[in-house]
């Protein structure tokens, strides 16, 4: 038997719209972890400390069962921001064939102070 087979299985909570130290308090007690959308980013607790943010998007979405201690995606805006404002996502590379911006003219600058 493998570990993951032998952890209970939880149900997901609904953790939008509360402060994230709530929403992570309430997760926690349902036996799922919070966690940054973006696996290769900071750890959530770290983009939401210090200060006051809102959690506006979790993924999977409540009710979801999951594995006991399974992480939970959630993304988060800073209060103060627009409720409706969507939160930062990172943005597609442009397209190979995309043309990339150069200077005019060469520009040279002499570093050697002389």
């Amino acid at each position: 038997m493998t570990e993951r087979s032998t952890r209970r299985v939880v149900t997901v909570p609904d953790v939008v719209g509360l402060p994230f130290h709530i929403g992570r308090d309430i997760a926690s007690k349902a036996g799922v972890t919070l966690a940054n959308p973006d696996p290769d980013g900071p750890p959530i607790g770290a983009l939401a400390w210090p200060g006051l943010y809102y959690i506006v998007r979790q993924h999977p979405g409540a009710g979801t069962q999951l594995r006991e201690w399974d992480s939970v995606g959630v993304e988060i805006v800073k209060h103060g921001n627009a409720p409706d404002r969507e939160p930062a996502a990172p943005r597609p590379h442009p397209p190979v064939d995309a043309a990339h911006a150069a200077p005019e003219t060469s520009q040279q600058v002499d570093l050697t102070g002389d």
